[in-house]
């Protein structure tokens, strides 16, 4: 069984069913159950054209779901003649169902796991697992999202370039660009590869709206994109970005991604994701972790700290102090950020990575025993195996050190 080919299906097959007038609750339901059926027929007995058989099963799934409810009876009238299995056009409606899922009455965090279960084909215990939620909680979020978008009842028109229907508001491209980053992250880290579509996508979306922010997200993950293949060790172990190999990063894409980004600079209406490519942008211009313009960089976090006043920036601000100015200044912005992003009881930072920025900062600055401890107590809160592996690994190297 093709998983990939399944999940590459999936978003162009909902479309066609939104399309045609289903909800998108019931057009979701409806691509799920003909997913089943392909899980357990195609081994057997492949079809020649996978799309139309998903779609022509899903279309039947939905019809027979609709006539079981008297409720939906009225939808008879959009479904009289079910259209016969046939070659399908060569559609598509990825990014349509971007600006679908990524709809205004929903919080970002909504339309991300709506995304990716939806668009992006994982399942509620991955997407569970990656906001380090219960799956139950996360099994609410997603269904109370989908209530939402089927509540408007209005299929989504085709995206055109330089049209202003009803998906080219301010409100929505701004959302559209957040998915789209969060879900290049999960691609980017997680079990399911979404990077590479996130990209593409992010290049339509780019074709069709002349804006800076969504060159500057482009170009940003164009730069993340570059580094990818040496963020692993074979083993699967993390690489951090110091220790990366940079001669086997992309140097194609990391052109491109610089001459988005200066093009994107140039028009002066600076926004986040253009903020975070430079700084991606000054990371791969240098030739080695040593020769990073790490002061240019505290720079941009600081421009970067006044459009969002995120902890999470504020966090890597300080990593990046730590580095210009030495680890004594970095922690002391790191006490800043405690003093001001504690948890409601008072007790440390509710920041994932920052007892393991505290650790590395220490570190650096000779406090051995600390980092040790502090990355021993990072790995237990690490979102991932392969980030509490390395932290591990750490601590492990420290306390040898130590006994030496």
């Amino acid at each position: 069984m093709n998983e990939a080919l399944l999940r590459r299906l999936t978003p162009s097959v909902l479309a066609v069913l939104v399309r045609r007038g289903a909800d998108f609750a019931a057009a979701e339901d409806a691509v799920q159950d003909a997913l089943v059926e392909a899980v357990r027929g195609w081994p057997a007995d492949p079809p020649r054209d996978p799309k139309g058989w998903l779609i022509t099963v899903a279309w039947r799934k939905f019809l027979d779901a609709t006539r079981a409810d008297a409720a939906r009876r009225r939808r008879e009238d959009l479904v009289e003649e079910e259209p016969q299995p046939g070659p399908v056009p060569a559609v598509d409606d990825t990014l349509q169902l971007y600006f679908l899922c990524a709809h205004p009455s929903l919080t970002p965090s909504s339309a991300v796991a709506l995304t990716l279960r939806a668009v992006g084909g994982l399942t509620t215990r991955q997407i569970a697992q990656a906001y380090l939620v219960p799956e139950a909680t996360m099994a609410q979020r997603i269904s109370r999202a989908k209530r939402t978008v089927s509540g408007e009842g209005a299929s989504p028109a085709p995206v055109k370039p330089g049209a202003r229907g009803r998906f080219d508001r301010p409100g929505d491209v701004a959302t559209v660009l957040r998915v789209l980053y969060l879900v290049f992250n999960e691609g980017y880290s997680g079990d399911v590869d979404l990077a590479a579509e996130a990209i593409r996508l992010t290049r339509q979306l780019a074709a069709q709206f002349d804006h800076p922010e969504v060159a500057g997200l482009l170009a940003l993950m164009l730069l993340h994109h570059a580094r990818r293949a040496t963020r692993t060790a074979p083993d699967g172990s993390l690489v951090p970005l110091a220790e990366q190999d940079r001669s086997r990063w992309d140097t194609t894409l990391i052109a491109e991604g610089v001459e988005i980004l200066q093009a994107a600079l140039a028009r002066d209406r600076l926004g986040e994701f253009q903020a975070q490519a430079a700084i991606a942008a000054l990371h791969a211009d240098a030739p080695t972790a040593e020769e990073t313009d790490w002061v240019q960089i505290v720079e941009w976090y600081d421009e970067l700290a006044r459009l969002t006043d995120s902890p999470v920036v504020r966090l890597n601000r300080a990593v990046a102090v730590g580095e210009a100015d030495g680890p004594r200044a970095g922690l002391a912005a790191l006490a800043a950020l405690d003093t001001s992003s504690t948890s409601s009881s008072g007790k440390g930072s509710p920041l994932p990575r920052y007892t393991a920025v505290a650790a590395y900062l220490h570190e650096r600055d000779g406090d051995l025993a600390t980092a040790a401890r502090l990355y021993a107590e990072a790995a237990r809160k690490a979102p991932s195996l392969a980030e509490r592996d390395y932290l591990m690994r750490q601590a492990a190297r420290l306390n040898t050190r130590r006994a030496r």
